[in-house]
């Protein structure tokens, strides 16, 4: 029987999983940091309240009645050459260490948020929240609906980075609240965003539209390279006072994956359909981690897990499962009339065509909202094998 280990228990690792675990003479093992998995896609409105974090979060017990096996800890090494991951208890325990073989490996632990390139990060990291992690987005909620007059600053940095319109949702967002408490000619909102124009670019025509209409301030090709207790520097310069900071830092692959020669800022690949590391044949990327020419996104997540997942089944002489690089994605637009109803933008990319071929509805609407929600729950559902009851 081959073993597979999985590193990551979120979207791309449990793809991968469920994928194989079908599979008779195929063992499944997931190695993940936490005994839930918290859903990123609709986080955003928990800021607005049109999100609970009990419709999000999923627990792994009914994978294991599927044969997927879930260990939980934190892997601190890959040993290419030994076919062995190492793990521990904690991130920082020097004890406890644990060892797993593999006769293939798939790594999918999504990324590290680094500032440390950020000058005054290690000191001022407690102004900064994001909508990227559970606990931040909940303390920048708090700053939010506390906060009469002042200045917002968010910040998106180079591309490519995790969900990709989230910097955007969150400036509309912010701005509805501070609408519906009726505060938003108090507040000013400045998007700081690192690339040409606000991502993904296939839409960034239509947020400019409502930046324009809502008074938000938008300074593109701008790092920010300084952060002070009340203050960001941008490269060129440029000094902005905040009363909010909403930063995302640079993106990057957990620090084991450079120390096992496997990459660098991202895993190396040998290319969109072959997952596989240049170097071993045993080892795969997939989701955020993986080098793609792609935005990294859930579908995306879901599309290179099972192209990874195809592979294996491939060298292992059992049928494949059909997947291509093509998704429809949704992008809060707040409301600017300062109702907590947000509505949406759909756009679709399709990256099996060169060059890829973009699609969007430019009037934002409610009912792209709940597609994008029903879409969460169908994933969340069928990964983790039940359904949220109210």
């Amino acid at each position: 029987m081959k073993n597979v280990l999985v590193i990551g228990g979120g979207i791309a690792g449990m793809t991968v999983a469920n994928a194989l675990a079908e599979k008779k003479d195929i063992k499944v093992t997931v190695v993940t940091d936490s005994p839930y998995y918290f859903a990123g896609p609709s986080r955003p409105l928990i800021l607005t309240n049109e999100q609970r974090y009990s419709r999000t979060i999923r627990g792994y017990e009914e994978s294991g009645k599927r044969g997927i096996k879930v260990v939980f800890g934190h892997v601190t090494k890959v040993s290419p050459e030994n076919r062995e991951v190492i793990m521990s208890e904690t991130t920082t325990s020097n004890f406890s260490k644990t060892k797993i073989s593999y006769d293939y490996l798939v790594v999918a632990p999504g990324v590290t948020f680094d500032g440390s390139a950020i000058n005054g990060y290690e000191k001022f990291w407690y102004n900064n929240t994001t909508v990227y992690d559970p606990g931040r987005v909940h303390v920048l909620k708090e700053r939010i609906w506390n906060l009469n007059s002042g200045k917002v600053i968010v910040y998106a940095p180079k591309a490519p980075y995790r969900c990709a319109p989230a910097p955007t949702e969150t400036a509309l967002l912010l701005y509805t609240i501070l609408k519906f408490k009726g505060v938003q000619d108090k507040v000013e909102i400045v998007h700081i965003d690192a690339n040409d124009k606000t991502q993904p670019p296939v839409i960034a025509d239509v947020v400019s539209k409502i930046y324009e209409k809502a008074g938000i301030k938008l300074v593109t090709n701008q790092e920010i390279t300084e952060i002070g207790d009340n203050y960001v520097v941008t490269k060129s310069g440029e000094k902005y006072n905040f009363d909010v900071l909403a930063m995302l830092e640079p993106n990057r692959a957990p620090k084991f994956v450079e120390e096992a020669g496997l990459g660098k800022t991202w895993m190396d690949i040998r290319g969109p359909q072959d997952l596989r590391h240049p170097k071993y044949d045993d080892i795969f990327s997939a989701g955020d981690i993986a080098n793609l020419p792609f935005p990294k996104n859930q579908e995306i997540a879901f599309e290179t897990a099972n192209f990874a997942a195809n592979k294996i089944l491939e060298m292992e002489s059992l049928p494949k499962n059909p997947v291509q690089y093509a998704f429809i994605g949704w992008a809060y637009m707040g409301n600017i009339e300062g109702k907590l109803e947000t509505i949406s933008v759909r756009f679709g990319l399709d990256f099996s065509t060169q060059p890829p071929k973009p699609s969007k509805d430019t009037e934002p609407k409610k009912e792209y909202t709940v597609q994008k929600d029903n879409w969460e729950q169908a994933y969340l559902d069928r990964l983790f094998g039940y359904k949220y009851q109210n």
